[in-house]
Order: structure tokens, then C-alpha cells, then sequence
């Protein structure tokens, strides 16, 4: 049996939407006498806003700030080591520290020139880690080595600096460059002839004679201690293999690693490959966004603090004030919800126009220190200090500003509630 359509009379949209003009007009009306309200006590206001616009500057400073400190450091860590994906055969990064040679990608494997055509993708680099021993003299240290391309490399590892000398360069395979560090314990200067010693896949070992072409450093003081890069093909002359134990993706931008990952996991399923986000890689990162983001959170809960006690003082003081005025609007008919709409609507407005004036003037500031920089020391693990900015995102400022509206908010419904409670008769004796 066929359920029957119910059919609305048309007069009763007529009257919806005269019911919604209505109520539209008594909100504007509502919030017109808040504001009414709020410039009547101007000096009262002025120190609400002022308080409100205080906590969202320094909500956007130090949040900005610490913004640019993690923006800068997530960068470096993928434009000199790690790049934005990396792809190696499965569970390389589990066993291969044990068992290297069981794990080599070969040079012929013709999904290299898949990942390399793939949008977003702009380099692709490959490496061969090994370590070994280095000796200069009679000096002799442990070293850990990246066999990379020296043209592709230059293109992935953009924030790689260079301390003294030069880069690798194609057409110069008997070169190396040096950690910082690690050129510092062997005493080696710019062409400096250095021996490197390291077992092959056969179990053997070989050796080979390398000129110091450059010194470099990263974010990273303990990997540039015991770091060295040369050309693949010397590194793979001396391992005596075929193949690479990775292959180091650079994107065109950062936002579009997941992007690409997922098109990756969906192309190479089932090629016995791995493909790895630098997120999980950068484990030092990790640790200091969690750090600082809690930081940033008990930063956020000190200023929502702030702004409730400023507002709740600013509105109970109001109710206390006009005690008189609330008990002559209710006489004249006005209801409790509609008083409590009122003072609801004053916080509004406070919140609104602290987080405006806050938001101005935190942007103008930012510009401002931005222009100057910040000169830091070096972090903890670096060697090398940098210039901080004030780094304020979209997100931040909606953050920001939802953080102003909606504390204010919840701070004047208790003096709401108080004031539409009165009873009309105590209210009206009040001043008397």
C-alpha cells in the first residue's frame, strides 16, 4: 500500500518566512541596543577590548613565532637529508642496518623511471649507505657514507651547506665532502687526500684514495660529526655492487607528500618496494612539534583565561550598574530571555572587537619584527645559529579569533543568567 504524500498548505510558508523575518529582526535589534550598551561605558569597554586584543597579540607572537621556528626546521630536515618520500625494498629500514647488501634496489629497475614521471615529483635521487673506516695520517674514525649522484643531489638537498670548498661534482669521482665534525676530528683540510676502508658484498675489504673537495653542515650536529657523501659510482666500485639502497623523492611542495604517497603505495603494490614519508623518518622533528605544540596549547588555555576573567568582570560590573535599568525593561515587558540575549550580545561584541584590534595590531607587529628577524643561538644538536621571523598561518588567525569570540561568549552567560533573573520589584528599588 502506497504510503500518501502530506501536502503543506502554502499560507503556512507565508507564515514560516514571516516567523523568520521576525526573529531576524528582533536579533538585529537585540544586538543594535548591545552595542548601544558597549560605547555607553566606554571607558569600561576600552579596558575589556584592551585585554581581550592583549592575549590575541600575544597568542599570535608566540604562536607565529614558534610557526616559523618549526617551518624552517621541517624544510631543512627534507631539503638536506631526508626529502619528502623515500622508497627502498620492504623492511629495509627494520634489517637492512644488519644485513645492507640483501636490500640494494637495481640500477635496471624500471620503476625508478615510473616514480620520476609521477606530478609533483622533481627529483628523484638515488643513494647508497654504507660505513666504514676514514684515515688521514694517523688519524683513523668510523664514518657513515651516502653514494649519491652529485647533479641530483645538488637539486634534493638545496638547504645542504657548504662550510668551505665545494659540492660533488659530475665528472669528479675520486672527491669527497666531509662533515663538519667529522673533518674536524680527522684534522682534514680542503685537498686533503683521505682513505676510505669498508667491506664488500663479498665480505672482503676494500679501499679507496679520495681528495677533500668540501666541508658541509646540517640541522643535525651528530650526523654531521660522522657523515660523508661521494659520487655513487666510486661507492659502488668500492662495495662492488650494483644498486642503491634507496631512492630519495623531492616534491615541488611539501603540502603534496600525502598526495603523491598514496598515488606511490598504488603504483609500486606488489613490486616488493617500501615508500616511506620523511614523517617518519624525522624523529627529532616529531619530538619537537609535540613539545612545542603543547606549549602552544597551555599558552591558549592561560589567554582563554585571561579573557574570561576580563569579560566576566567587565559584564558583572554592567549588571551591577544597571540593576535599575534591567528591572525598568522587564516592567515594560521585556522577557528574561530577551535581557539574556542582551548581555549575551555585549560579550559578543567585546570578544569580536578585542579579537579585531588584537588581530590588527598582532599582524602589524609581526610584519614589523619579521622585517628585523629574530637573531637565535644555535638549537640543541646544531652548530649554526639562524634569524627567527613571526610566522602567522590562516589557520592561526581563525584560531585567534574563534579563541576571542567564543571565550568571550561563555564568559558572559553567567552574568547573562544573573541578570535575567532579577526580580522585577528588588530591581526596581535597587537605587532607591
Amino acid at each position: 500500500m502506497r504510503r500518501r504524500r502530506s501536502v503543506r498548505d502554502p499560507r503556512d510558508h507565508v507564515r514560516d518566512g514571516a516567523d523568520l523575518r521576525k526573529r531576524i529582526g528582533r536579533g538585529w535589534s537585540i544586538l543594535l541596543q548591545a552595542f548601544r550598551n558597549v560605547t555607553r561605558n566606554a571607558r569600561r569597554s576600552a579596558i575589556a577590548l584592551g585585554a581581550v586584543g592583549f592575549g590575541i597579540i600575544a597568542m599570535l607572537l608566540a604562536a607565529g613565532f614558534i610557526q616559523d621556528i618549526l617551518h624552517g626546521m621541517r624544510e631543512e630536515t627534507i631539503e638536506t637529508r631526508l626529502g619528502h618520500i623515500q622508497i627502498t625494498r620492504a623492511k629495509y629500514l627494520d634489517a637492512g642496518l644488519a644485513a645492507p647488501f640483501d636490500y640494494l634496489i637495481p640500477d635496471s629497475m624500471p620503476e625508478r623511471k615510473t616514480v620520476e614521471q609521477l606530478p609533483g615529483v622533481v627529483v628523484v635521487s638515488p643513494r647508497l649507505s654504507f660505513n666504514g673506516l676514514i684515515s688521514l695520517g694517523e688519524t683513523t674514525v668510523s664514518f657513515l657514507a651516502d653514494g649519491v649522484e652529485p647533479e641530483k643531489e645538488q637539486r634534493l638537498a638545496k638547504q645542504l651547506k657548504i662550510v668551505s670548498g665545494q659540492n660533488l661534482a659530475e665528472g669528479e669521482p675520486k672527491s669527497v665532502i666531509l662533515g663538519q665534525g667529522l673533518a674536524t676530528s680527522l684534522g682534514a683540510k680542503l685537498g686533503d687526500q683521505v682513505i676510505l676502508v669498508a667491506n664488500t658484498e663479498k665480505g672482503g675489504i676494500n679501499a679507496v684514495e679520495l681528495v677533500v673537495r668540501g666541508t658541509f653542515s646540517t640541522v643535525t650536529k651528530a650526523y654531521d660529526d660522522v657523515a660523508l657523501r661521494l659520487p655513487l659510482r666510486t661507492a659502488q666500485r668500492l662495495l662492488r655492487v650494483q644498486g642503491v639502497h634507496r631512492w630519495v623523492l623531492l616534491l615541488d611542495r611539501t603540502e603534496h607528500t600525502e598526495a603523491v604517497l598514496a598515488t606511490l603505495t598504488k603504483t609500486l603494490d606488489g613490486k616488493q618496494l617500501e615508500v616511506v614519508p620523511w614523517t617518519q623518518l624525522a624523529d627529532f622533528y616529531n619530538k619537537t612539534v609535540l613539545l612545542f605544540s603543547r606549549q602552544v596549547t597551555v599558552m591558549k588555555l592561560i589567554i582563554a583565561a585571561i579573557i574570561v576573567l576580563s569579560i566576566s568582570n567587565t559584564m558583572m560590573m554592567s549588571v551591577m550598574e544597571r540593576t535599575g535599568e534591567v528591572g525598568t525593561e522587564m516592567a515594560l515587558g521585556n522577557t528574561r530571555h530577551g535581557i539574556l540575549a542582551l548581555f549575551i550580545g555585549e560579550g559578543l561584541l567585546l570578544g569580536l572587537g578585542g579579537a579585531v584590534v588584537g588581530l590588527l595590531a598582532g599582524l602589524g607587529l609581526a610584519a614589523v619584527i619579521s622585517f628585523f628577524g629574530i637573531p637565535m643561538p644555535p638549537p640543541p644538536g646544531a652548530t649554526e645559529g639562524f634569524t627567527a621571523k613571526i610566522l602567522i598561518s590562516p589557520a592561526l588567525t581563525v584560531q585567534a579569533l574563534f579563541l576571542a569570540v567564543f571565550t568571550a561568549l561563555a564568559a558572559s552567560v553567567y552574568p547573562a543568567w544573573k541578570a535575567s533573573r532579577m526580580i522585577i520589584v528588588d530591581a526596581l528599588r535597587h537605587n532607591r
